[in-house]
C-alpha cells in the first residue's frame, strides 16, 4: 500500500508537472505571437479608409489633438500605431434641386476647410494631408500621421462636373457617387427595400462623372451605390476602383455589403475592397440579436430606474426645452446602466468582434486574392466591432492577422500596399488622359 501510495504520488507529480510546463509553453508562445505581431504592427504602414468627422471637433479650442470622446483622433491613432486616416467629407442625402445642391456643397466645403485647418493650422507638426502614396510613405517616415480624404457622397457637386476637378485640388482621392438615397448620378444601394429605382444605375450625368473622376485621379468608391450602379461603373471606368468600407455579402447579408459577382468584377478592373468593422455589416445575426437583447434589458432596467424612454419620433416632438432635459435624463441613465447592460450581453448576446471581422477578409483574400484587399473602419460613422472599437485598439486587428498566419509582406499588403497601389494606378491613368486633353 505503502509502495502504490509512493508511486500514485509521483504521478501526481508528474503529471502536475507537466500540466505547468505546458502552461509555461502555451504562456512563452502567446508572448513570442504578441512580439512578433508588435514588430510587424510598427513596420508597417496602418493605414485605415474610413474615418467620419465633425467639423467641431477641428477648431482651435476643440480638436484632434486632444483625446476626444470620438473614435479617431491622435493620441488615438498614436496609442493604436494607426498611421494613415482617410478623413471623410460625408453629406447625407438630400433633395435634388438646385438649393439642395447648393446645401450639400456649402457642407462639402466645410469639411474639407476643416481637414486643411487640422493639417496646416493646428497640428502641421503632428499630422499632414497626403495626396499621393510617396507623400504618404514621406509623411510617415518623418513620423507624423497621415491625413487623406474621401468622399462620401457626390451629392455636392450637383449638376457641375467641374467640380470634381475642384475636389481634386482640395485633396480629394476617392468619391462615392450615391450613399443612403438616390442621388442624380447613381441609385442607392437601399433601392432594395422598396426596390423603387431612380436611374437604373447611373444617370447619364454619373457616367460622366465617372470619365471626369478617371481624369482627375479621383478613385470610384463603390460601398455605397446599388449593385447595378457599381457594375456600370465598373464597365466604364479607364482605371482600378475602390469600395472603401464594405464587406462580403455570402457571410452577412446586407445590401452595404459585395456580392460574389461584385467581387469578381472588382478583381478583373484590378481593384480592391476595404473590408469594415461596421457591426451590422460584419455579423447579421450576432448584430441583432445584440440590439434585440440590449433594448430588451434597457427596457427592464428603465422600469426599475423609473425612468421611460422615447422613440426617437416622439423626443423630435418635444419642445426644446423638454427634449433638452429628456437627453440629459437618458444620458444619466445610460451612464449608469451600461457596465449593466454589457454584463448582462455577455451572457445573452456576444457582440460582434474582431475574430468576425477578419473572417471577412479571409473570405476576401480567398474569393478574389490578397493584392485586392484592404482594411476600413467607418469609426465615427457607426463603425466598430469588439477589440477594435476605436483607433486606439488598431493592434488587435494586426494581432489577428498574426494568429491566422499571415506573413509580414501580406499584412503590409492589406493595411495599406493595395490601397496604395491602386492610387499610384488611377493617378498614371489620370496623367494619361490629362496629357491626352
Amino acid at each position: 500500500m505503502k509502495r502504490f501510495l509512493s508511486f500514485f504520488v509521483i504521478f501526481v507529480l508528474v503529471i502536475g508537472c507537466s500540466s505547468v510546463s505546458i502552461t509555461a509553453q502555451q504562456a512563452g508562445d502567446e508572448d513570442a505571437l504578441i512580439a512578433k505581431a508588435k514588430k510587424i504592427h510598427e513596420d508597417v504602414i496602418t493605414l485605415d479608409t474610413h474615418n467620419d468627422i465633425s467639423t467641431t471637433n477641428f477648431t482651435e479650442a476643440v480638436n484632434y489633438t486632444q483625446d476626444l470622446p470620438n473614435q479617431v483622433n491622435l493620441p488615438k491613432m498614436i496609442r493604436g500605431g494607426l498611421d494613415v486616416s482617410w478623413m471623410i467629407v460625408y453629406t447625407g442625402q438630400g433633395a435634388l434641386t438646385d438649393d439642395g445642391y447648393k446645401q450639400a456643397y456649402a457642407n462639402a466645403i466645410d469639411k474639407f476647410d476643416a481637414i486643411h485647418r487640422l493639417t496646416e493650422k493646428i497640428a502641421p507638426d503632428k499630422i499632414e494631408l497626403a495626396l499621393t502614396s510617396n507623400d504618404v510613405r514621406r509623411i510617415s517616415k518623418a513620423g507624423k500621421k497621415v491625413a487623406m480624404i474621401g468622399v462620401e457622397n457626390a451629392y455636392p457637386i450637383g449638376t457641375d462636373l467641374s467640380r470634381i476637378k475642384d475636389f481634386a485640388a482640395r485633396g480629394a482621392r476617392y468619391m462615392s457617387l450615391a450613399h443612403n438615397g438616390h442621388s442624380q448620378l447613381a441609385d442607392s444601394n437601399t433601392g432594395e427595400r422598396d426596390k423603387v429605382w431612380l436611374n437604373n444605375g447611373l444617370s447619364d450625368l454619373g457616367k460622366k462623372a465617372i470619365a471626369e473622376m478617371n481624369k482627375w485621379g479621383i478613385m470610384i468608391d463603390l460601398s455605397h451605390p446599388s449593385k447595378q450602379s457599381n457594375l456600370q461603373a465598373l464597365a466604364l471606368s479607364k482605371a482600378p476602383v475602390i469600395a472603401s468600407h464594405s464587406g462580403a455579402r455570402a457571410l452577412c447579408d446586407h445590401s452595404r455589403n459585395l456580392d460574389d459577382e461584385e467581387l469578381a468584377a472588382i478583381k478583373k478592373n484590378g481593384g480592391v475592397v476595404q473590408a469594415v468593422a461596421f457591426r451590422s455589416y460584419v455579423s447579421k445575426e450576432k448584430s441583432e440579436l445584440r440590439a434585440a437583447k440590449t433594448a430588451e434589458i434597457t427596457q427592464e432596467l428603465a422600469a426599475k430606474e423609473n425612468f421611460k424612454t422615447l422613440p426617437r419620433a416622439d423626443v423630435m416632438k418635444l419642445s426644446e426645452a423638454e427634449r433638452t432635459d429628456y437627453m440629459a435624463k437618458s444620458r444619466a441613465f445610460r451612464e449608469k446602466t451600461a457596465p449593466i447592460v454589457r454584463e448582462r450581453l455577455k451572457h445573452v448576446a456576444p457582440d460582434v468582434n474582431v475574430k468576425d471581422f477578419v473572417n471577412h477578409i479571409d473570405y476576401l483574400v480567398k474569393k478574389i486574392g490578397i493584392e485586392h484587399v484592404g482594411i476600413s473602419s467607418d469609426f465615427d460613422g457607426g463603425g466598430g466591432v469588439e477589440g477594435w472599437d476605436s483607433a486606439a485598439e488598431t493592434f488587435n486587428v494586426t494581432l489577428e492577422l498574426v494568429r491566422r498566419g499571415y506573413t509580414k509582406k501580406q499584412i503590409g499588403m492589406i493595411w495599406s500596399g493595395n490601397l496604395l497601389r491602386v492610387l499610384d494606378q488611377v493617378q498614371k491613368v489620370a496623367k494619361k488622359l490629362q496629357q491626352a486633353g
